[in-house]
């Protein structure tokens, strides 16, 4: 079993965690999420904090222990305040520009690419940037990995979409004979 399994979340005072009928929920001054609770393992909620357990002593059980506490500490700092990433845009030409709740890259291709900002997140555009922000780790990091897939940077020029504190490796061109 997860070390950070066995230590109780603490909860903050604006934070308000409860459990019922198999799922998880988390509410904050900023948002509310859900998670449904897997079999294998049980979640109380005790005046020091969220204690997760394994419900049998299987293997599958303790991994997930780990993970559901990884995913409520995630819940919890995220209802109180938002994840951010942030995405930069790089090459001659390229572009985006927010729509409504559409994204619209223009990158090189003999099209326009759109994407939809799914619901619980904000995308903001700034000239070159895109900030994403949410209450939701994984809905954040997921949709960032979806812009970032439309033109991953490339290793000799570094044009692309890239993530603000990511170190493109570069490689060397041709050389003249």
């Amino acid at each position: 079993m997860s070390r950070l399994a066995k230590k109780p979340i603490t909860i903050p005072s604006k934070v308000t965690v409860s459990t019922t009928n198999g799922m998880l929920s988390v509410k904050g001054p900023s948002a509310t999420l859900e998670r449904p609770i897997h079999a294998a393992i049980t979640i109380e909620v005790t005046p020091e904090g969220v204690m997760v357990a394994p419900a049998n002593d299987t293997k599958l059980a303790r991994a997930l222990t780990g993970t559901f506490a990884a995913h409520t500490r995630a819940m919890i700092s995220g209802v109180e305040t938002p994840f951010k990433r942030v995405l930069v845009i790089k090459g001659v030409g390229y572009k985006v520009e927010l729509r409504g709740r559409d994204l619209v890259f223009n990158v090189g291709f003999s099209h326009q690419v759109t994407l939809t900002v799914p619901e619980g997140l904000e995308a903001k555009v700034e000239k070159l940037t895109i900030t994403i922000e949410g209450a939701d780790k994984q809905k954040v990091g997921q949709f960032a990995a979806e812009i970032r897939a439309i033109k991953p940077p490339e290793p000799y020029l570094g044009k692309g979409i890239a993530y603000d504190n990511e170190v493109i490796r570069r490689k060397q061109g041709k050389k003249a004979v």
